[in-house]
């Protein structure tokens, strides 16, 4: 019965991953790059999330969405300022331009408010335990799942049903061809960023609720286990990326249970060696030659 538990707060953990994991997928998905500044906007997420909520006395829906789009702006304004300039640049350029920006956020936000942590209010959101079945569940790991999936379900509908979304598509498949079809590949790009970091956003708030403690430096270990999440399920799947933060929750959560706590942060990247080694495109990859 205590796996079954356990299961169920490695799906609530998990999803947290994969609203993180989304936006590494969906950025490398268009510009093949790795933002590892993903994990530090998360962070900025839940920052924006705390002060809302205790400096602004919002409820905790209104901070959400706050979040998420301050976020938003930031990641539009991390991709103008750092990355856009660099387009046409080296992977190796712009990857070492994105470890230097999680650098500087990191550092930047200790310098404005210091490194001190802050705790999240217990209130925000109803802190009861249901009994299902004869399990003790947790309304807070109900309601992060609920608002992650339904986040997802967006995302899908953004994707496959709107014109930004077909757009952001088309400039996957073939940037040139898109920018021939009279797509604006600046403002997709851009959209991409916005709608990645909102995500990011999301999580930051969702997961200074269910872990109360926040601190600056609070975005490197779950951005870098979001990263293992997008290539688990093959990286530039938006699919892949919701799968694979699941399996990897619920694999933490598990290696918990059997008394290995200490170690479910290897764990993720024992997962990581392993999927490079036997499927390196991933659970949903699928394996291509590239031409030289």
């Amino acid at each position: 019965m205590e796996y079954i538990q356990q299961l169920i707060n490695g799906i609530s953990l998990g999803s947290i991953y994969a609203l993180i994991a989304l936006g590494y997928t969906m950025v490398y998905g268009i510009v093949k790059l790795i933002n590892f500044a993903h994990g530090d906007v998360f962070m900025v997420g839940a920052f924006v999330g705390f002060y809302s909520i205790t400096v602004l006395k919002l409820p905790f829906f209104p901070a959400l969405i706050l979040a998420m789009t301050v976020c938003a702006l930031f990641g539009m304004m991390i991709e103008r300022i750092a990355y856009k300039p660099l387009r046409n640049a080296t992977r190796i350029a712009a990857l070492i331009t994105a470890i230097g920006v999680s650098l500087f956020i990191e550092y930047g936000m200790i310098y404005v408010r210091g490194a001190q942590p802050e705790a999240y209010p217990g209130t925000v959101l109803p802190k009861e335990t249901i009994e299902l079945f004869g399990l003790s569940v947790s309304s807070q790991s109900l309601f992060i799942l609920g608002i992650s999936v339904l986040l997802m379900i967006l995302l899908q509908f953004i994707v496959h049903r709107t014109k930004i979304g077909k757009a952001m598509r088309a400039v996957s498949h073939d940037a040139e061809a898109a920018k021939l079809m009279g797509i604006n590949v600046d403002n997709t790009i851009s959209a991409t960023f916005a709608i990645g970091s909102a995500l990011a956003g999301a999580a930051g708030v969702i997961f200074g609720v269910y872990y109360i403690k926040i601190e600056p430096l609070m975005g490197i270990i779950p951005g870098l286990k979001a990263f293992v999440a997008a290539v688990l399920g093959g990286i530039g799947i938006i699919p892949g990326a919701m799968v694979g933060g699941l399996v990897l929750g619920v694999i933490e959560s598990l290696v918990s249970a059997m008394g290995f706590s200490l170690w479910r942060d290897g764990v993720a990247f024992i997962v990581l060696i392993l999927i490079l080694i036997f499927r390196p495109s991933g659970l949903f990859g699928k394996n291509m030659r590239e031409k030289v």
